[in-house]
């Protein structure tokens, strides 16, 4: 397994492979400022590497390492572990890339209802992006990191959540704690998933 800094430098050098990051996962090494300033509560070091489109950031935790727990934080309030590596987390960021979504519609964090969720959203993606699934394997193959079944991923991602502990509680400078990120919503909640049961 690639480190933390060796897959960064493998991005920051090659335009392209920084790209196709992107058109996967919206995964920016441009965006690691967070829009707001943030600490964990246990004290221990954080570090922002990267950005998507919506505000949020991934960040390093603990001192500096080879391999350190990636957290990522919403810009609306929401965070947590989604990686106990920069490989880790990328792999089920490339092999899922609607995993926020599936955490957001998890009903509080049910891994029966994040894979429904997932259906519908693969569903929805081959529809809307016909070309992602090659680009997730030759993003993948790039990285030296394995793509593993949705299943898997969900599983995976779901039990890293999960274990947010203290240690990786995210606070603002007045002590106000960020949420999980297993969100409340299910998927009958979206109106064109309600419509069809998922494949």
């Amino acid at each position: 397994m690639k480190s933390d800094d060796e897959i960064l430098e493998m991005v920051r050098q090659d335009p392209g492979l920084a790209e196709l990051l992107w058109e996967v996962c919206e995964f920016d090494l441009t965006r690691g400022d967070h829009c707001e300033p943030v600490r964990l509560a246990s004290g221990h070091a954080l570090e922002g590497i990267a950005g998507d489109f919506t505000g949020g950031t991934f960040f390093l935790c603990g001192e500096r390492r080879s391999i350190r727990p990636v957290l990522y934080a919403s810009s609306e309030g929401q965070a947590g572990l989604i990686g106990h590596s920069l490989a880790n987390a990328l792999e089920v960021m490339i092999g899922l890339p609607s995993w926020w979504d599936c955490l957001k519609f998890s009903g509080g964090g049910d891994l029966v209802t994040m894979e429904s969720a997932a259906k519908h959203l693969e569903r929805d993606e081959l529809r809307d992006q016909p070309e992602l699934s090659a680009q997730r394997v030759q993003l993948a193959t790039a990285l030296s990191l394995h793509l593993a079944t949705a299943p898997l991923l969900l599983a995976r991602l779901h039990d890293t959540v999960a274990i947010s502990t203290a240690n990786f509680l995210l606070t603002v400078e007045n002590g106000e704690e960020y949420e999980s990120l297993f969100g409340p919503w299910l998927p009958s909640r979206n109106p064109a998933w309600s419509s069809e049961p998922p494949s």
